[in-house]
């Protein structure tokens, strides 16, 4: 029998980039909040300080920050015949463990999605024709605009520190930034990121080619910085140990560098961590959430009442507390009907590698960090013309050397002996003379990939765990070969000896780590019967129930999700507080 705690007039579940921006805006409205993490309480002295943050065994081939499977693991397969299994160990994606979340490890790679991207399925049907989407592609429009998101990219981008250039300021093109970004109404807070040898050549071939190269928009700071909220963040001292790691330099922008240095000291907010959230309670009806039942780490069990509860968990665990709490329809993959687990998505992450004359080149990658590096965006999304390709979507290309760690980062050119002296010359000869240029590529929503409930595997709760059906679709696939082959041209073009090209190919595997970008099942939008929660995040069927997090995407644009996750948790605070406070209920698109 759980025990009943105190009334709070909100929970937040889950701690990172989403928890603690929902939850300080909402301390700040005078609400009494709770937030319930599953993890441990993570900060920059004590879990990845100066001492020993550049621990490559530690952090990122063990995977300290990283969500076990005894904690919660998911089923996968690569379509509905097939029976899935668990995943003993996570490697296609990382969720993070603990307060911040996988933005804690996060690169910091911080983009706004292209102004088309919100209503993707209108703009591709006006511009190629209704016949253009496949049958089984089931993107939809986001319910929002581009101008509606404007102010919360900003606001985001001012919390984190974003160092980057404009490239559209008020409707003005301007030199030196993406020519293809929506309009923005005012700089990035701090300006890019220096350059290493490698970017630098990047972008200048690709201005050869007749590209508009631009500095990556980077949540790494190029220089000392005090936000919004009267926290200061250090200038980024490109370590090299950066993805998959905490910042010990308070350079990279998180939870812990932005917002919870103030979030902590609030009189009306209450962190407990090592809290699992079991299910999402409703009343009666099955129209009004109560609160939510969690248990903690003896094992005893928990009822938080609420008048509001926001789920603000890694995108995976809010999908699979909506289906364990029966919030909204489970998605039946042979009907179609259903919207809750639907329009699940990845992302399409291509890379080309190129090995270069050791005695000519030397590219120092271990000098680098998650967010630095160049980019050009005509291979992006519908920034060129899918016509005559038989294709729809495509990817942000940039030069981006996230460091070279000495037990994970060893390529050797291609046809080099695998073991022994010859293996070792390679490596040695290879190390600081090879480079990579990758592609992050769109993942559109297809009738066959969705999530839901496995009938088989439980956790060591005795809950079912969420079991993912995906594999790369056909019109993905052909997108990843196309891009693929541009960046390879690009690579050529700089001097490049030999080159190796992985763009993706199906079937989708669980084991080799991908990307982290992992999003849908919640789909946003304006329509109740193809997507779960409204434009402002709120659910359909229990409108004091919100989830904000990459879940509510409905499919991937050709850009990393964080920016745009962060903006979306701005949008649903201020829709939460002068809308919702004022009249409970179900909110109205204006």
């Amino acid at each position: 029998m759980a025990r009943k705690l105190p009334h709070k007039d909100v929970v937040v579940i889950g701690l990172g980039w989403t928890g603690a921006i929902i939850a300080n805006e909402l301390c700040d409205e005078g609400l009494d909040v709770v937030a319930l993490e599953r993890g441990p309480w993570r900060d920059t002295a004590t879990d990845f300080n100066l001492g020993y943050a550049p621990d490559e065994l530690r952090y990122n081939s063990r995977q300290e920050l990283m969500l076990r499977p005894a904690q919660t693991a998911v089923t996968a397969r690569n379509n509905a015949d097939q029976t899935a299994l668990p995943m003993r160990q996570y490697g296609s994606f990382h969720p993070g463990n603990g307060v911040g979340g996988a933005g804690v490890h996060w690169a910091g790679i911080t983009w706004r999605f292209s102004p088309y991207d919100f209503r993707l399925r209108s703009h591709y049907t006006e511009r190629y024709g209704a016949q253009a989407i496949p049958d089984d592609m089931t993107i939809q429009d986001w319910g929002l605009s581009y101008e509606e998101m404007e102010p919360y990219y900003d606001r985001f981008e001012y919390l984190a520190g974003v160092s980057g250039k404009a490239g559209n300021l008020n409707g003005q093109i301007q030199d030196g930034g993406n020519p293809f970004e929506g309009q923005r109404k005012r700089e990035y807070p701090n300006p890019p990121m220096m350059q290493t040898f490698g970017p630098t050549l990047f972008a200048e071939t690709a201005a050869k080619m007749g590209y508009k190269p631009f500095p990556i928009p980077s949540s790494l700071l190029s220089r000392t910085y005090t936000n919004p909220l009267g926290v200061t963040m250090g200038q980024c001292t490109f370590c090299g140990f950066c993805t998959n790691y905490g910042c010990a330099n308070y350079s990279k922008a998180s939870a812990q560098t932005t917002v919870l240095p103030v979030l902590m000291r609030k009189p009306n907010f209450e962190l407990r961590t090592l809290c699992e959230v079991l299910k999402v309670n409703l009343d009666p009806s099955g129209k009004r959430a109560t609160g939510v039942t969690y248990v903690d780490s003896s094992g005893d069990e928990f009822e938080q009442p609420a008048d509001l509860v926001v789920l603000c968990a890694f995108m995976l665990d809010n999908v699979r507390l909506m289906l364990l709490s029966g919030v909204g329809t489970p998605y039946d993959v042979r009907t179609g009907k259903g919207t809750l687990g639907r329009n699940f998505c990845y992302q399409m992450a291509n890379q080309v590698v190129g090995f270069f004359d050791p005695k000519r080149y030397n590219f120092n990658n271990f000098i680098g960090g998650g967010a630095t590096g160049m980019a050009i965006d005509e291979l992006n999304n519908d920034n060129f013309d899918h016509g005559p390709l038989g294709f729809l979507g495509g990817g942000s290309t940039r030069c981006a050397p996230i460091g070279a760690e000495p037990i994970s980062k060893r390529p050797t050119p291609p046809g080099s002996p695998t073991w022994g002296s010859g293996w070792k010359r390679a490596m040695r000869d290879s190390y600081l003379s090879n480079l990579s240029v990758g592609c992050e590529a769109s993942s559109y929503a297809n009738r066959g990939n969705f999530l839901d409930l496995d009938p088989t595997y439980t956790d060591r709760l005795g809950r079912p765990l969420l079991r993912i059906t995906f594999d790369f679709p056909d019109n993905d696939v052909r997108m990843s070969a196309y891009v693929t082959g541009k960046v390879a041209e690009i690579v050529r073009a700089m001097g490049a000896q030999q080159i190796v090209e992985n763009p993706r190919t199906r079937p989708w595997s669980v084991v080799p780590y991908q990307s982290t970008h992992v999003v849908g099942g919640t789909a946003m939008g304006m329509d109740p019967s193809t997507s779960v929660v409204n434009p402002y995040l709120q659910s359909w069927d229990v409108p004091n129930l919100f989830t904000v997090g990459a879940n509510v995407f409905p499919q991937n644009s050709g850009f990393n999700p964080t920016g745009t996750v962060g903006a979306l948790a701005f949008r649903a605070a201020d829709a939460i507080r002068t809308r919702y406070l004022k009249s409970p209920g179900p909110l109205v698109h204006a």
